[in-house]
């Protein structure tokens, strides 16, 4: 029985690439390709999956939201450059079968493809412990949505009226997640929660 595999990241040559070599693959065929995360839901309906293999950073939507769109769907295998501990928790919290880097080999993502579609998971080593050391975000979700809204240039005013929040309370959700991150400001509290994947 063939799998048909989904895949979607943005970078093209790199999206080419892992087709082609997925197609070589026996038992593999890949029956989509999209370059936006926000084309993944409407790819998975007109395709039907049994893998989607999503890239994190995507425009239009991260892999991690459109996996949790899709999850009921398909199985998924998240693709990234990017180890951060706390994408490979929010991917568990998503329904993600398998975790993978941008560096492994074809064969390892055909390994993963398999396993996730035996009703195993694949998580990559490194990351995985990574992720353990790394322990769970000291953010709250709102402490996290003001931290997000400011990196993404938004005025106090404009976080607290998307956040339905007073500015002073705003300002303290940015003052507290300042402190549990050891931050001397906002930019660097913003750096340090998007490097550990927290944001």
């Amino acid at each position: 029985m063939t799998t048909r595999v989904l895949l979607a990241d943005d970078e093209h040559l790199i999206r080419g690439a892992i087709a082609a070599l997925l197609d070589l693959e026996d038992g593999i065929e890949v029956v989509a390709q999209v370059g936006r995360g926000d084309e993944v839901v409407a790819a998975v309906a007109e395709h039907r999956p049994d893998v989607a293999v999503l890239d994190i950073e995507m425009p239009g939507m991260d892999g991690l939201s459109a996996a949790e769109q899709i999850s009921a769907q398909c199985k998924i295998v998240i693709l990234t450059s990017l180890g951060r501990p706390g994408y490979l928790r929010r991917a568990m919290a998503a329904g993600v079968s398998g975790f993978l880097g941008k560096d492994a080999s074809a064969e390892e993502l055909a390994m993963a493809i398999r396993k996730v579609m035996a009703g195993g998971r694949y998580l990559d080593a490194e990351l995985a412990a990574a992720a353990m050391a790394a322990g769970d975000s000291p953010l709250t979700d709102r402490e996290r949505d003001a931290l997000r809204l400011a990196g993404e240039g938004a005025t106090i005013a404009r976080i607290a009226g998307e956040l339905h929040l007073t500015e002073g309370t705003v300002r303290n959700y940015l003052s507290s997640a300042m402190t549990k991150l050891g931050a001397q400001n906002r930019l660097e509290a913003i750096n340090t929660a998007q490097r550990m994947g927290w944001l």
